[in-house]
């Protein structure tokens, strides 16, 4: 290293003590060794930007994964936060993939020589960024399958310094066995180019937060078997209160619309075709959702369950307040490996709601 980039690498460093310290909690072996990284990375991207980096090779990509709690947005988080470049984007997962599918609607009507509308939507969505952090990186959808495929081909093959954070390891992205083979070109892609960095071990730093993080809007809902008496505005809407509600280029039919909340049956929001970006427009718009007739998530078909955990991931994600009415979602839910991977975040998430006599 030189002066510059040697000096980046300790500011870094202290960075990541100082945060870790004022959070109150001592990193664990796994995440010294993370931190030990993405300081090494930040030198590396504190290298001169000019002619000379050109002719580089940019940073190699980093590839984050563990269980859910063990610190991987923090990580990311910190890291993006303390790094000095004006070039740097952070997003959700979620959320850029949204914008990538109407970028790639709106580029594919035009017919520009030699770009994909893939190509030309990244142009769009990233400009001149020159290092991309994503979190929450999966792969589920078999429809969206060979988008994130065209996509991470996009990433890595551009001067653009990729971190991702997932819960899964690489070769248990697309875990569904009818589809895996279809992302298997994908996985090798992911490991050829980027290091892949797991953060797994004992320590849950969700039971280390600081006592601040109780006031999160997320954790303030509830499960409950019945809403009647729980909260005023829990009580069950009339028929006349049904309503059509813009979701993601389509209507979406809600229960009622009592100002900052609405209310949906789990039938209409998670077993008809509703996708992640519908979620993402109902979180941009409300603060408390409200979801009845949950079902033992046993009894709902592959696709239910599913759009069960990306509402939950949403809504935790989005800081959005979460009341589930009906039996306990995850009581007896099949022991199969995909399952067992959506189930672990998904109970994690569940656990941060109240439960007040959840039926089931």
């Amino acid at each position: 290293m030189n002066h510059t980039t040697h000096e980046q690498y300790e500011a870094m460093r202290r960075h990541f003590r100082q945060d870790a310290e004022r959070r109150g909690f001592t990193l664990a072996p796994e995440q010294e060794r993370a931190v030990e990284r993405l300081s090494r990375l930040a030198a590396e991207l504190a290298a001169p930007s000019g002619l000379f980096r050109r002719s580089r090779p940019a940073p190699r990509n980093l590839y984050v994964w563990g269980p859910v709690g063990r610190g991987k947005s923090w990580l990311v988080d910190t890291f993006f936060a303390g790094l000095p470049i004006a070039r740097k984007r952070r997003l959700h997962f979620h959320d850029f993939f949204r914008a990538l599918h109407d970028g790639v609607a709106r580029e594919s009507r035009s017919h520009e020589a030699g770009h994909s509308a893939v190509d030309r939507a990244v142009d769009e969505l990233l400009g001149d960024c020159r290092l991309l952090v994503f979190d929450e990186f999966h792969a589920h959808d078999a429809g969206d399958a060979m988008l994130v495929a065209r996509l991470f081909g996009t990433l890595l093959d551009r001067r653009v310094t990729l971190v991702t954070t997932s819960n899964y390891p690489p070769a248990g992205l697309m875990p569904n066995p009818v589809y895996h083979h279809l992302f298997e070109p994908t996985i090798r892609r992911i490991e050829e180019r980027m290091d892949v960095l797991d953060v797994s071990g004992p320590t849950d730093f969700r039971r280390l937060a600081a006592p601040g993080d109780g006031s999160r809007r997320f954790a303030q809902g509830a499960r409950l078997a019945d809403g009647a008496g729980f909260l005023p505005e829990l009580s069950r809407p009339a028929p006349a209160e049904a309503v059509l509600v813009p979701g993601h280029h389509q209507e979406l039919s809600a229960r009622a619309v009592r100002g900052d909340l609405v209310w949906f049956g789990f039938d209409a929001l998670c077993e008809s075709a509703t996708t992640v970006p519908d979620y993402l427009a109902l979180a941009e718009r409300f603060g408390t959702l409200v979801l009845d007739g949950v079902p033992p998530l046993a009894a709902c078909t592959p696709d239910g369950r599913q759009r069960f955990a990306n509402l939950v991931d949403v809504c935790c994600d989005r800081d959005i307040r979460l009341f589930l009415i009906g039996a306990d979602p995850l009581a007896g839910l099949p022991e199969d490996a995909g399952l067992l991977r959506d189930q672990d975040r998904t109970a994690s998430r569940l656990a941060m709601l109240r439960r007040a006599d959840v039926a089931g």
